[in-house]
């Protein structure tokens, strides 16, 4: 991962609240698991906490190509998730942190799916065409989907 750094590197830090800040890599280095990235005009611990949570961005075209098989998470948003012929929705995002797999955040309408994103159920992705052919566990969709007015009820109850 640290080949794919160079000092001078121009990044966009979008922060949580959709701010987006424009920082320049100054230097790197590894600790532990982890890459620390120091940028130009960030000199304090103070100021390095407004980047907590922030997403760093490139240009496209200066993205590092990836292995077969990888995908950019915003190659991924947009494109139409399938179960097999049964169009589940959109990839509206993708989130990480719930487990192994990330998740993909897949909205149709007013329903909104958490689909992992597992090469165990994942049969291709096309991103010229914004698809991904999946074929998921029966029951899958149906943890995921929105609750029936029943359940709602119940579960104002407990």
């Amino acid at each position: 991962m640290p080949d794919r750094f160079t000092s001078g590197m121009q990044f966009s830090a979008l922060a949580k609240d959709g701010v987006r800040r424009e920082v320049k890599l100054e230097e790197f280095w590894p600790h532990k698991d982890f890459l620390v990235m120091k940028f130009q005009g960030i000199d304090s611990i103070s100021d390095a906490e407004r980047l907590i949570g922030s997403e760093l961005q490139i240009p496209a075209v200066e993205r590092a190509q990836l292995a077969s098989g990888w995908n950019y998470v915003s190659d991924l948003e947009g494109c139409t998730v399938f179960d097999g012929a049964l169009e589940v929705g959109k990839v509206a995002d993708v989130e990480f942190g719930a487990g192994e797999a990330p998740l993909l955040v897949v909205k149709s309408g007013a329903s909104s799916y958490e689909i992992p994103f597992a090469e165990a159920y994942l049969k291709r992705v096309d991103l010229k065409g914004k698809r991904i052919d999946m074929l998921l566990p029966d029951g899958l969709l149906e943890v995921n989907g929105p609750l029936t007015p029943e359940e709602k009820a119940q579960q104002t109850k407990q």
